[in-house]
């Protein structure tokens, strides 16, 4: 017999999907790589402590943990990260080089063969030492990679260089053992990428106050016989032009992503090679990320699109694009080539991220790891709609609609959902479209959710992406304030019922909209900035310590509008009830931009709750943590919206 449907007030509506479920399902695999035959990737482990482990997948498609608890596979160089392994084969097995999250140190290990051993010192100098992208070279004995190296105690007390480590472990207490490639003349620069041939190499550089969305450079440089990097020039890129990623073909032709024409194209040599209004790249948070690799064959896998992003493989010839076949309708940025297969990590409405390998002499696309199993019916999954609002001015506005979902539940005639609006993080970013038991857990309780692709996201252009310049603060919370009163006003969501989340720079966004706006019930802010003085003038880590220049504007020019637009400095406009989520270890959001917010709020009457967690740090790893945020979150909405919950702890709301 079927389900009986019950009718229940919106937000009231009982659902499998709780808060252990969602934080069971956060995180996605990473970092795909082939190790000779063999497929290899980084995976979360949120009971394990947040750790990340690298997985290996044999060719006989057996899986397995390459590294137990606590090893945690995870670089902070940028603080976001970058590729954190390689591995080779070699005749006594695989060769993995990886990035230790607690001490940052390279170290080397080969499975079954003993511990990992420490092929990089220890620095007692601010943050220390850190690197990304290793690349072993064998034939050197050494691995290439990126070293960051603090001089001093500030978050910018910092120098960026390719570095060359020796795989002997003669350097694992010896600073003097590791040999720069390059000079710190640039500030940030990524890994090598090395020709064919092994006579070129090839890398991106951008400096202060540049973001790498903004401009960088791409970098060749000549590869002596003695491993000395020589005659490095700059062959395209600059001030307003990005290059997002560069490799070399087969044949040695230089390929490398930009979006000098306001799209991140693919170009050959310099030379165009699928001119469209889409992108084949995009903003490059993580040194490593891939949006296209190149094939033995002379084809490209590329991930491409526009406000979505496919895997396909294009031809340089024509300049055709074929798209693999499957129910994957986003793909992440990290891709890996062997022969002609293709490995990516692909996600879509009904499905979580999975490793999907192509193989592209046959077209058939598969699922070869972290395989999406659906831990509750697919009913309570919810249906999402793509939506393209009206702004101020009459400017789109690009957002993914979930209404509520429950296939055991209605509401009242009558009666319409509370929605909640989330503004995604970067800004410099967007929401994807894929399958997200965070959004399932309010969806199939009734609560719609509303992801605002706002002014300043990526995936639409450079245009589109330069909406936020010296905006921000401003079109982000106007997008999203038109879009939560348009499914009002439309008859999609409660008026009266409409609130805000995000974290980080959605974090801003949410509490710039209670300060700013009276379109919204209550909020949740998560790990965010609240007063741009402090954050712009010393207060995060370097690779963001500018990002302000251009999303408000230079301080030394403008220093009111940093006042002006900041929450802190407007907390007494707050009335709405709000929950302000924050993790202790946070270096990029510290916990003092939470703390001057609350202080100035003391005594005001508004109901609130301030919740830290000791061990986190920018975005949330721990299951534990996340239960609690999700639950509290629910909590808040189930106070402010009239709802009657039963089935989570109450938030305690102090004014």
């Amino acid at each position: 017999m079927g389900q009986s449907v019950r009718t229940l007030a919106y937000g009231s509506w009982p659902s499998p999907i709780d808060a252990a479920l969602a934080a069971a399902h956060d995180g996605r695999p990473e970092d795909v790589g082939f190790v000779g035959d063999e497929v290899w990737w980084t995976a979360p482990r949120p009971t394990e402590g947040g750790r990340r482990t690298l997985v290996r997948r044999r060719a006989d498609g057996t899986q397995e943990s390459v590294l137990p608890a606590p090893w945690n596979v995870r670089s902070r160089v940028i603080e976001y990260g970058g590729r954190p392994w390689a591995a080779l084969m070699t005749a006594d097995g695989p060769l993995v080089v990886f990035v230790n999250f607690a001490d940052q140190r390279l170290y080397a290990y080969e499975p079954g063969g003993g511990e990992p051993r420490p092929l990089t010192p220890l620095s007692p100098v601010g943050g220390g030492l850190r690197w990304a992208e290793p690349q072993p070279r064998p034939e050197r004995g050494e691995v290439w990679c990126v070293l960051e190296e603090f001089t001093g105690d500030g978050p910018t007390d910092v120098r960026r260089v390719l570095a060359a480590v020796p795989l002997d472990g003669s350097a694992a207490d010896d600073r003097g053992a590791v040999r720069e490639l390059t000079d710190d003349r640039h500030r940030f620069v990524t890994g090598p990428r090395l020709s064919p041939d092994g006579r070129r190499a090839a890398w991106l550089a951008w400096d202060h106050p540049r973001m790498p969305w903004d401009g960088t450079e791409l970098i060749v440089a000549d590869v002596g016989p003695e491993g000395v990097l020589r005659d490095a020039r700059t062959v395209a890129g600059g001030p307003e032009e990005s290059i997002a990623q560069a490799d070399w073909a087969v044949d040695g032709a230089l390929l490398h992503a930009s979006d000098r024409t306001g799209w991140w194209n693919l170009y050959r040599d310099g030379r165009p090679l699928c001119a469209r209004e889409e992108e084949f790249g995009g903003p490059l948070w993580k040194l490593g990320q891939r949006w296209f690799a190149p094939l033995d064959s002379g084809l490209v896998a590329v991930v491409h699109g526009r406000g979505a992003a496919t895997l396909g493989v294009l031809d340089p010839e024509t300049g055709e694009v074929v798209d693999a076949a499957g129910p994957w309708t986003e793909f992440a940025a990290t891709l890996t080539t062997h022969g002609e297969r293709v490995v990516a990590v692909g996600a879509g409405p009904r499905s979580a991220y999975e490793v999907v390998e192509l193989d592209t002499r046959t077209g058939r696309a598969r699922v070869i790891g972290s395989p999406h199993e659906d831990a509750v019916d697919p009913a309570y999954y919810p249906q999402p709609q793509v939506r393209t609002f009206t702004g101020p001015g009459g400017r789109d506005i690009h957002a993914h609609l979930y209404p509520p979902r429950n296939p055991g539940c209605v509401a009242p005639d009558g009666e319409l959902p509370p929605y909640v609006i989330w503004a995604h993080g970067g800004p410099t970013s967007r929401a994807p479209l894929v399958l997200d038991l965070e959004i399932a857990y309010f969806t199939s309780r009734g609560i719609g959710v509303a992801e605002v692709n706002y002014g300043g996201s990526t995936g639409h252009g450079r245009e589109y992406r330069n909406r936020l310049r010296e905006q921000w603060g401003v079109v982000d919370v106007e997008d999203c304030a038109a879009v939560a009163l348009a499914l009002a006003e439309e008859g999609t969501a409660d008026r009266e019922r409409l609130a805000v989340r995000g974290g980080s720079a959605g974090g801003w966004t949410a509490a710039a909209s209670l300060t700013t706006t009276d379109v919204y019930a209550c909020g949740t802010v998560i790990y965010p900035i609240l007063d741009l003085t402090g954050w712009g003038t010393g207060e995060t880590h370097d690779f963001e310590s500018q990002y302000l220049e251009s999303l408000v504007g230079p301080y030394a020019e403008v220093p009111a509008r940093y006042a002006e637009r900041s929450p802190t400095a407007h907390a007494d406009r707050v009335t709405a009830p709000f929950l302000l989520l924050q993790g202790l270890d946070d270096v990029i959001c510290p916990p003092a931009q939470c703390e001057r917010f609350l202080a100035r709020m003391a005594g005001r009457g508004v109901p609130h709750a301030y919740l830290a967690f000791a061990g986190e740090g920018h975005g949330f790893r721990r299951a534990g943590t996340m239960v609690r945020a999700l639950e509290s979150e629910l909590s808040l909405y189930a106070q402010v919206f009239g709802l009657h919950r039963s089935d989570i702890p109450t938030l305690e709301l102090t004014e």
